[in-house]
């Protein structure tokens, strides 16, 4: 096979389909390459309201109607009933301790629900990737992309004009002549090896391995343990985090009942569940299991959809992200850890930018400019250096739960009052506005401040960490976040089980640099209901792109 395109993008999950998709609507001439086929199990499932919010603005501009049936639950239930998925009401949490089951302690128990809408019409999905990236490529090859699977690239050599990428398809050569390559293929991806473009990971300070797989029968931690006072949401419908000594667990269950876990686990911790160098996942599974009573009831009748995995560390940066004729999707590029479920929304806002940077080269060189891709590149690296310091300093807090709650916090402000504002501003400014707190004059510094401030209370282990110390840090969270608090988050009324509280936002309306009033006359809008529903059309003063629009 020889061919000439403008853009190949490698790798077919959601967000190469995607923009593949994207990049042919606007009018380049696109070729997507896979090295396997779909459907095909993928981890990275558990979606946010910011990757929610990234799928309308996309939807609307242009101009895929899947795509914003896809950003809330309700939507994708009545459009796409067959297309699999879960209903994720917020964030829960539980910390557990070896040899003890979970206990019941009314409010003083050590469990954080932090809900992420108010029902589940307009909810957010955990996405059953084999599905999901299945119909985005199926809706790109439907917008006129060239797609081929089974394609074994071995080689890229790149040019002022271009690159020629090489390899084999099911038996035949493969020569392709394009002006720009984009990488979606993930870690230790295509470019990174072809390019030797060296490792960054010693900027990171996040270590972690996984044990994993798909679990049938799994059963609802409301009945291991009933009578918890309830929570702003059924809690096992949600990203459900279970934390032990080692790390932590997640737990995303699947309408459909199929249930994604996998435990995550601090290297330097392993060695308590792990002898010697060589690891039998299955074997480490059930160790685990034995040493967290309640987790092991959840999972005593499950059984996996296919052999457990084990990856000894899943953390991976790149010293580059761009240049001339080439550039990395966030995951090829830097993955942190599942922590906070980032993966999805931050892949999103890539999409958003690279197709803005797209557009904007249409009519001229029809690649990115040396600014745009500059200003690519370093959203990218502060973006992934802000995951980690939020992630590698809530593993430091694991080890005392109050100290885990406020760290949590950060997370939970930064991305709430982003969603506001977003749905709020609906500009296309958003998709570069700094991701967690980045460029934030609040925000931006907090993260490392934060893993600091534990490194010090903790520097002599747990015991070193003093009543009034840990309080001293919840303190000082509670206060650092309150400039950008619209959620009531850190108020002792809520016992750690925080609602989608208006009241709370309406009551924070200056902080949005709104009156009370127009706040009010706004909630529709924040709550993801507006009450007019788009329009998907051609332009007439721009045919070559597509873009959507809202019912007047």
């Amino acid at each position: 096979m020889k061919a000439n395109y403008e853009i190949a993008i490698v790798g077919s999950g959601f967000a190469g389909s995607l923009l593949a998709r994207i990049l042919t609507r606007i009018g380049y001439d696109v070729v997507l390459l896979e090295r396997g086929t779909h459907p095909r199990f993928a981890i990275g499932e558990s979606s946010t309201p910011l990757a929610n919010l990234s799928l309308e603005r996309i939807a609307l501009r242009y101009g895929l109607e899947d795509c914003y049936a896809l950003a809330t639950h309700g939507r994708w239930l009545k459009k796409f009933p067959d297309l699999r998925r879960g209903l994720k009401r917020g964030f829960t949490f539980y910390r557990h301790h070896p040899g003890q089951r979970f206990q019941n302690l009314g409010f003083d128990s050590e469990r954080l629900l932090v809900a992420a809408s108010p029902d589940d019409a307009i909810a957010d999905s955990h996405w059953f990737r084999a599905d999901v990236d299945r119909h985005f490529v199926e809706e790109a090859v439907v917008a006129g992309v060239d797609y081929f699977d089974n394609v074994d690239l071995k080689a890229a050599t790149f040019s002022g004009t271009g690159a020629r990428l090489t390899g084999a398809r099911l038996g035949e050569s493969v020569e392709l002549e394009v002006s720009f390559v984009i990488d979606a293929s993930g870690p230790g991806g295509f470019l990174a090896r072809q390019l030797s473009l060296g490792s960054a990971l010693e900027r990171t300070h996040t270590r972690s391995a996984l044990v994993f797989s798909h679990f049938d029968d799994v059963n609802l931690m409301q009945h291991a343990v009933p009578g918890l006072p309830k929570g702003p949401y059924p809690e096992d419908w949600a990203a459900v985090h279970h934390v032990i000594d080692e790390g932590w667990m997640y737990s995303l269950r699947f309408d459909h009942d199929t249930t994604s876990a996998g435990f995550v686990l601090n290297p330097q911790s392993m060695a308590s569940v792990v002898s010697g160098t060589a690891v039998d996942a299955h074997s480490l599974w059930q160790t685990l299991l034995a040493r967290y009573p309640t987790i092991g009831e959840l999972f005593a009748e499950a059984r996996p959809t296919m052999p457990i995995a084990f990856r000894p560390l899943i953390q991976h940066r790149v010293a580059q992200s761009a240049a001339e004729r080439w550039l990395l999707m966030p995951h090829a590029f830097a993955f942190i850890d599942p922590l906070f479920s980032t993966g999805i929304s931050w892949s999103l806002r890539a999409v958003e930018r690279i197709a803005l940077m797209f557009e904007d080269a249409f009519a001229n060189s029809r690649i990115p400019s040396a600014p745009a891709r500059d200003r690519y590149s370093n959203a990218l690296a502060a973006e992934a250096d802000q995951i980690d310091l939020l992630v590698a300093g809530a593993y430091r807090a694991m080890v005392s739960f109050d100290l885990f709650a406020a760290q949590a916090m950060l997370y939970f402000a930064s991305v709430s009052f982003a969603e506001a504002n977003q749905r709020l501003l609906r500009d296309d400014s958003v998709a570069w506005r700094g991701f967690l707190g980045v460029g934030d004059p609040v925000l931006a510094d907090l993260p490392r401040e934060s893993f600091q401030r534990l490194g010090r209370i903790l520097a002599g282990g747990f015991e070193s960490a003093t009543t009034d110390a840990r309080r001293d840090f919840v303190d000082w969270i509670n206060e650092s976040i309150q400039p950008r608090n619209i959620a009531g988050l850190g108020d002792p009324k809520y016992r750690n089980l925080y609602p989608v509280d208006f009241d709370a936002l309406v009551d924070a309306h200056s902080l949005l640099g709104l009156a009370r009033d127009e706040l009010i006359a706004r909630l529709p809008a924040l709550r993801g209901s507006a009450s007019s529903q788009p329009i998907f059309r051609l332009t007439t003063t721009e045919p070559d792109r597509i873009v959507g629009a809202p019912n007047s």
